[in-house]
Parts: structure tokens; C-alpha cells; sequence
């Protein structure tokens, strides 16, 4: 690919949809061309509001505009197998959000369409491209907090009491642990790897929504990853890991912080304050995709497929012990 702007759709017109819009406008290797939804009224809405050129009243349409090189995907978590699929099916990159399926079982499935079709495919997991947690990790592969123990990860943002929202509508995949635990569990894979064993416990509501979910990830070596979420209330949004010689505190939010503060065993504590930062902060993710497609490449380095199957799979782990389902769905279960 040349390095030309790098020409993007948005499949879907919700806020996720607008806020990333918001910064591919900003991004000088970046155009956004078309816009897809299942009403095109609503396309047509959102094409108008954002200056977009042309808008699709069908993700088919959208995933066939030969002026579209790569298609974000910003539906409910229920619906990105088969957006996503639509869009490879037609040899479309695709940028998907977090989580990148309801299961493990989606989400190997759209990696294995994007392999065939030799088509990227990428998690929109803007954590794990975020300057600042990408230097947090460095500090702890370099062993500065010694050997990590603990890690301590929340996040709780209240959602509308409503029950045909979407983060309370089993049917859209709602729900804390998909929408908001992907995060600490997210880091927990990132610092710590996947976990050996898992301890979970959920609060569902009549719907059998997790309105709440918290879990406990031991690992062979002793250390232990501590995480919860919630729809219920609001939380500090904060991560905490304890090394045998420091530790590293990273205050709200942690899946998208402003610095982070480390204290070394015996030191001052040492502030890390984020680089400038603009927008909503999916540049960083933006640029990735946009480095990956001129590169050739099918997929990211710094957000693996594997990873992300790995992440999905500690989902799984925790929902088969708490008993969130959706309908639908077939989910793999622990080992099969």
C-alpha cells in the first residue's frame, strides 16, 4: 500500500462510532469515505454530521465500496462475528472493538476467515498501544518492581437503570464483563500472561446480565491478578501491581491513563506523566492500523491475534464459572 491516506469506513453510528470518527478526522493518514448502518436514515445522519461522502443502509453495502480499504466495526459485542465476517467476506480490513466477540469461539472463527482470506484483522484494544501502559510494561519485563506478585485492576462505570439498554440486554451481549472486565482482565494478560487458574463470582440480574463480576487469576510462580467491574456503580478505574522490590500505580483510568507513578524498594516514588495526548485517544490504535496496511501485514504485532484469543479465553473461563450467557451463542468451555 502506498502512503496515501489509508481510507476508512464506520460500520455502525453509535457514540463509539462517533468518538472514533472524531479522531480518524484528526489523523492527516487517515480518510473516512463511507459510512455503513442497517438504516440508512441513520447512515445518512451520521454521513451528514460528520462530512462523510457516501452512506450504505446496509453493512454490504459498505463492506463492496471499492473507496473503503478498511472497515471499523463498532456495533454491540453481539454483533461483530457477523459484521466482521461480512466485511472479510469482501477482502475488508477490519479494525473490530473490544471485545473482539462474545466468545473465544467467534473470535477464532473471524481470525481463521481473515487468514484465509489474507485480509487484517485487528482488536481496537487501544490499552495496549497507549504510550504509557506500553511503558509500564517495559518496567516490568525489565524487572524494575522485581518479581510482579499482584495486580490490582477495577472498573466500574454505572450504567442507565433502562432495560432495553444495550449494556444491560443480554441479547446485545450486555453485561460488566465483556464491556468493562475485558480491560483488567486485558492487563493481566499483558503484564502477567494467561493465568493457570481462575476464581470467579458474578451478581446477575433477572435477565441474566452480570451487573457485577470480580475474579482471582493465580499463576504457577505465585503471582495473582485480583480484578473486578461493574455496572452497578461507578469505581476508582485504577491499577495497582506489587513487585518484590516496588510498585507501579496507575490511577483513573487505568485503560487510559494520564502517567503513572513508580516506587522502586528504598526510593522516592517517580512520576510518569503521559505524553501530550489529543482527541478521545484512539490515535495511537489509528496510526497501528495505518502502519500495519502499508506494511502488508494482516495483522498487528503489538495486538496479536493470539493474544486476543487468549484474553477471550479467560472470558469464557470466568463466565462458565459464574454463569453469564447469552442467547445464542455456543460457548467453549474450559479445555474443549
Amino acid at each position: 500500500m502506498t502512503d496515501t491516506p489509508v481510507r476508512w469506513g464506520i460500520l455502525a453510528t453509535g457514540p463509539m462510532a462517533a468518538a472514533f470518527t472524531e479522531d480518524l478526522l484528526a489523523e492527516p493518514d487517515a480518510e473516512v469515505t463511507a459510512v455503513g448502518s442497517r438504516s440508512d436514515a441513520s447512515a445518512r445522519r451520521f454521513a451528514e454530521r460528520f462530512g462523510i461522502p457516501r452512506a450504505h443502509g446496509t453493512w454490504k453495502e459498505l463492506a463492496g465500496d471499492p473507496q473503503v480499504d478498511v472497515v471499523y466495526v463498532a456495533t454491540p459485542h453481539a454483533h461483530h462475528l457477523a459484521a466482521a465476517t461480512v466485511c472479510l467476506e469482501e477482502g475488508k480490513a477490519v479494525l473490530c472493538e473490544k471485545p473482539m466477540a462474545l466468545n473465544r469461539a467467534e473470535a477464532a472463527a473471524m481470525a481463521a476467515l481473515a487468514e484465509r482470506r489474507s485480509v487484517f484483522l485487528m482488536e481496537a484494544m487501544w490499552t495496549y498501544l497507549h504510550p504509557t501502559v506500553r511503558r509500564v510494561r517495559q518496567l516490568v519485563d525489565e524487572g524494575a518492581i522485581g518479581e510482579v506478585r499482584s495486580l490490582h485492576a477495577d472498573f466500574g462505570a454505572r450504567a442507565p437503570a433502562d432495560p432495553g439498554h444495550r449494556l444491560r440486554d443480554p441479547a446485545a451481549g450486555g453485561g460488566a464483563l465483556l464491556d468493562l472486565g475485558t480491560y483488567p482482565v486485558a492487563l493481566a494478560h499483558l503484564l502477567l500472561g494467561p493465568p493457570d487458574e481462575v476464581t470467579a463470582w458474578s451478581h446477575l440480574t433477572p435477565d441474566g446480565v452480570d451487573e457485577s463480576t470480580g475474579a482471582v487469576l493465580g499463576y504457577e510462580g505465585g503471582a495473582m491478578a485480583v480484578l473486578s467491574c461493574s455496572i452497578a456503580a461507578d469505581s476508582a478505574r485504577s491499577a495497582v501491581v506489587h513487585g518484590t522490590e516496588g510498585r507501579i500505580d496507575i490511577p483513573s483510568d487505568f485503560f487510559n491513563p494520564r502517567g503513572f507513578v513508580l516506587t522502586r524498594e528504598g526510593r522516592e516514588p517517580e512520576s510518569f506523566p503521559e505524553p501530550p495526548r489529543s482527541g478521545n485517544g484512539y490515535g495511537h490504535q489509528i496510526r497501528e492500523v495505518t502502519r500495519c496496511l502499508r506494511e502488508g501485514a494482516t495483522g498487528s504485532s503489538l495486538v496479536p491475534m493470539a493474544g486476543t484469543l487468549e484474553v477471550m479465553g479467560t472470558l469464557d473461563r470466568i463466565r462458565s464459572l459464574t454463569g453469564v450467557r447469552y442467547p445464542g451463542e455456543e460457548v467453549r468451555r474450559p479445555g474443549a
